[in-house]
């Protein structure tokens, strides 16, 4: 058996080497920076030394993992982490979903063409100049919102020193940077609705809205579904370049999550073991949330990731 799949794989190797030479890089790069660096887990379970290395290191069990769930910033890094997350979920996931409905009906093919491509262009700003961008439209001198609250005669806010205001800048634009190019599989998902469908409710007499709540609503209930699942399995994995170059120290209260935490006992202070245990915890809660809503989507809706 093992032999006969052998040379099935060299036959088909010298069939469509090309398409093999083609997937090579990417089998490379997941080999060399997804699955090499799980030889580094261990240090979760070990009290580092560089001397010793991570091999010759002293096993201490899950000591550091006690350590992080008693130190006195748990609860607030769990808190800052899981309110962005869901903060994000609850604002970003349904406005692209209503966005591509929106651009379905747009029948001006120039107009619709031209709201995408405005649409899909923050995404491709970096976040290190988004975040350049947010802090100047929002100095509290010269910022561009500021300007507009001067002018209807409101008071001057420095927003980015505020804890209360941080999740919501955060959450907000990066719904305003990801709205337009996370509709494209939504839109890719709509085009693919039968258009029989829409003339035989057009003939029934049903509105523009009835036709998105009973046709293309569940036509696109499996991508939405699977997409959502996705995000489920990252609402603990909040991004750490955003909030570290938009933290400082009047928000820092709101401005701590479990990414920054990692780096500041990790690179900063040089705690390899606490920092890699750290980063395993938060591993296996995404984990296990993906694993339960794919389990729950499976069985109220038939549908599932897997």
């Amino acid at each position: 058996m093992g032999e006969s799949f052998r040379l099935r794989l060299k036959r088909d190797i010298r069939k469509n080497w090309i398409l093999y030479v083609m997937i090579l890089p990417v089998v490379i790069y997941y080999a060399v920076f997804a699955y090499a660096p799980l030889y580094g887990i261990q240090l979760a379970f070990k009290n580092y030394r560089i001397r010793d290395g991570i091999w010759g290191s002293p096993w201490i069990g899950f000591e550091h993992f006690v350590r992080f769930f008693k130190s006195y910033n748990f609860g607030l890094l769990m808190r800052n982490t899981i309110g962005i997350s869901l903060y994000s979920l609850l604002a970003g996931f349904p406005i692209p979903i209503v966005f591509a409905l929106m651009l379905n009906y747009v029948r001006n093919r120039f107009l619709k063409k031209s709201v995408q491509m405005v649409s899909y262009a923050p995404y491709f700003i970096s976040t290190v100049v988004m975040c350049g961008m947010i802090v100047i439209f929002l100095h509290p001198d010269t910022g561009i919102l500021n300007t507009l609250r001067g002018f209807f005669g409101l008071e001057a806010l420095d927003f980015l020193s505020r804890p209360e205001w941080f999740k919501s800048i955060y959450v907000w634009t990066g719904v305003w940077q990801g709205m337009g190019f996370s509709s494209i599989i939504y839109i890719a998902a709509l085009s693919g609705v039968d258009h029989q469908l829409h003339e035989a409710a057009i003939v029934d007499g049903a509105s523009k809205l009835q036709r998105i709540f009973h046709i293309d609503l569940p036509s696109i209930r499996p991508t939405i579904l699977m997409l959502l699942i996705l995000q489920m399995g990252s609402i603990m994995s909040v991004g750490f370049e955003k909030v570290f170059l938009l933290q400082n120290t009047l928000n820092v209260q709101a401005a701590s999550v479990i990414s920054t935490y990692v780096y500041q006992v990790g690179l900063i202070n040089n705690d390899y073991g606490y920092s890699t245990a750290i980063g395993l915890f938060n591993s296996v809660i995404n984990m296990l949330l993906l694993v339960a809503a794919n389990q729950i989507c499976k069985r109220l809706t038939q549908e599932s990731l897997f």
